[in-house]
């Protein structure tokens, strides 16, 4: 059970263009984000830069949405881990690769760039950090260093992310749950703390 529960959806009225939106494209809206309405410049400025991270610029949002789900992976948090399964199945990634998202090393269901890109997700989310030069020579290869930005700001911004949720035993949405039930459960995923 989340240790602060979330705020009704019409707290704020001038969010209702963007809870309108996630409802449309998720089928819901984050508990994250309705419990963030308790300070509302927080909420505000979260929505503003999750919108210019995730869905701006040109690395393909598939992709960032499995950046997303590998950073939460390697901190832990399996809301954030339910969330990107269910973003990463709407951005059309197949349930195979949702699955394999943490054998990126050895599965074919990854190009080379797909598998830079999610190296260095993994070895910038764990603690301390891993990522070497190594690694950007690899994301190098494939990427421009606008597309890098993008990459590294995907991984920070769920740095954010899954300590908020992991903190706050954030409650997942039941949308989220059952996606994450249906495609994470094969790889002995559970909602743990986050089941509500």
């Amino acid at each position: 059970m989340a240790h602060i529960p979330p705020l009704a959806r019409d707290t704020h009225a001038d969010f209702k263009e963007r809870f309108d939106h996630y409802e449309t494209t998720r089928g819901f809206i984050p508990n994250s984000i309705l419990t963030m309405q308790r300070r509302p410049g927080i909420a505000a400025a979260f929505m503003e830069l999750n919108k210019a991270v995730l869905y701006e610029g040109t690395v393909p949002e598939e992709l960032k949405m499995l950046v997303s789900l590998i950073a939460s992976q390697a901190s832990g948090c399996r809301y954030c881990q339910a969330h990107m399964a269910n973003l990463a199945s709407i951005y059309k990634a197949s349930d195979a690769r949702i699955r394999a998202v943490w054998e990126y090393e050895t599965s074919d269901l990854f190009s080379d760039a797909e598998r830079a890109a999610l190296n260095l997700a993994f070895k910038a989310s764990i603690v301390p950090n891993a990522v070497e030069e190594a690694d950007f020579a690899a994301v190098r290869a494939h990427f421009d260093e606008g597309q890098i930005v993008e990459i590294v700001g995907t991984i920070a911004l769920f740095g954010y992310l899954n300590r908020w949720n992991d903190t706050m035993a954030t409650d997942l949405e039941e949308h989220a749950l059952q996606l994450a039930d249906r495609v994470l459960s094969p790889v002995s995923w559970e909602a743990g703390k986050h089941a509500g």
